[in-house]
């Protein structure tokens, strides 16, 4: 069980610098826009879970420090230099998240030195990558126009002290990190070596991930986007199936390790007869299998759909593949042994079968934030600009329970989040396509 202690978040010190953000708003708005250090977010939202924490007070429930503004700042914001490296796979909304800092810092903060390192965290090492951008608000000013991040990115750790010791040589005070579990593992890394040197530079992660599987933070960005294209994949597939006889769509969705992608992009239209996730096994070849429940489907309604998350069907496989360079276990390919499957089953079944493969991974990865993701990204960035100027470190920005809240590193590295096959999500899924509860 989560407690109180395990959500203090770190901070470098005193904070004694006035905020220029006063100026900026108003002395009548100043209650009501600057968030007290006495503001907390409870973790636990009903009456049972709060029960489950026993005889204890208010002040001892599980609860997240608020993000938002402070009337004071750790960092002199006129003397500030400040770092932005994005990591891992690329995201919709990297580039709207990098834009939303810099404006933030050079406009709000008066911040005038923001450095671009190049190429995830290989920027930080000497020679690895090119030089450093100098990011000015025209340098920024049209990127989210385009996918992807101006920044680059590359996946897999590098040497931690030699990335302390460049955010020394260039006077860096406030690196932000952009990137998935791994890139949060390695701001935990720098904020400790940091801590170690007794050196006040804050490291402040604003966590992306596309299949939405990092904890405690509510929606990572991208995810809307990103499951809003796949369900225009999903209907595609639904066209094409009913345009043939025999039709079966498969449209495999990003989701390594956790399926909110298909089951969200499942929900978007119901045009999905089958989902399948990696948090929930199933069988292939029984007479009530997978194989069996998708032919069944195409003799009563004319074609099929299934969506496929990436890492589910793993069991059926020798998944023994490999790392890649973040560490992640290669998974084997499912996708490819499902349509031989599925054909060799229609065939011995004496079945017309025309299969259709849809796998929009890399154009929905690369492809730009729609409106809503792009309003969430910018209120991330300011968020963490926010926490970071007022001191702290080696923590994330989220967003659970609609509030902006400070999250330790350590809580979203040391566990996952995944569907519960028990929950409501998964049950709403399986109400939409009509699919059968998998047994224990």
């Amino acid at each position: 069980m989560i407690t109180r202690a395990d959500l203090e978040v770190k901070n470098l010190g005193e904070c004694a610098f006035d905020s220029p953000l006063a100026g900026y708003i108003g002395a009548r708005a100043t209650n009501q826009y600057f968030v007290a250090d006495t503001d907390r977010v409870l973790l636990d939202d009903t009456i049972d879970l709060i029960a489950a924490h026993g005889d204890i007070s208010l002040d001892e429930m599980p609860s997240f420090e608020a993000g938002g503004p402070r009337t004071k700042l750790f960092f002199n914001p006129s003397e500030t230099k400040v770092g932005i490296v994005t990591c891992g796979g690329l995201c919709p909304g990297l580039n709207d998240v990098i834009r939303a800092l810099v404006l933030e810092l050079i406009h709000h903060y008066d911040v005038d030195q923001i450095t671009g390192f190049r190429h995830g965290y290989a920027g930080l090492v000497p020679g690895k990558a090119p030089e450093p951008y100098v990011l000015t608000p025209e340098f920024v000013d049209t990127i989210t126009d385009r996918g992807g991040t101006i920044l680059g990115t590359s996946r897999g750790p590098q040497d931690v002290p030699t990335m302390v010791d460049t955010l020394v040589h260039r006077d860096i005070d406030i690196l932000f990190v952009i990137g998935g579990d791994g890139s949060m593992r390695g701001v935990h890394d720098l904020a400790l070596e940091i801590e170690s040197r007794g050196l006040p530079i804050s490291v402040v992660g604003i966590p992306k991930t596309i299949d939405n599987d990092i904890p405690l933070i509510g929606t990572s960005f991208g995810f809307q986007t990103a499951f809003a294209r796949a369900a225009e994949s999903i209907n595609l597939a639904r066209v094409e199936a009913d345009s043939t006889m025999g039709g079966v769509g498969i449209v495999k969705v990003m989701g390594r390790h956790a399926g909110f992608i298909a089951c969200y992009a499942a929900l978007a239209n119901h045009d999905a007869d089958f989902v399948l996730i990696p948090e929930v096994s199933f069988d292939l070849d029984s007479p009530d299998g997978l194989l069996a429940r998708v032919r069944n489907r195409v003799a009563e309604e004319g074609s099929a759909v299934i969506v496929l998350a990436e890492g589910a069907g793993q069991e059926h496989l020798d998944s023994r593949q490999g790392a890649d360079a973040s560490g992640n276990v290669k998974l084997a390919d499912f996708a490819s042994v499902l349509r031989a499957r599925l054909t060799e089953d229609f065939a011995q079944h004496d079945e017309p079968l025309v299969i259709r493969y849809f796998d929009p991974g890399y154009q929905i990865r690369s492809g730009t934030a729609d409106a809503v993701d792009s309003v969430y990204c910018t209120r991330l960035a300011q968020a963490a600009t926010h926490a970071a100027m007022a001191g702290r470190t080696d923590m994330v920005v989220g967003r659970p329970r609609h509030r902006f809240v400070h999250i330790p590193i350590e809580q979203v590295v040391s566990r996952s989040h995944h569907i519960n096959p028990t929950g409501d999500l998964w049950l709403s899924v399986l109400e939409s396509t009509r699919q059968p509860v998998e047994s224990d």
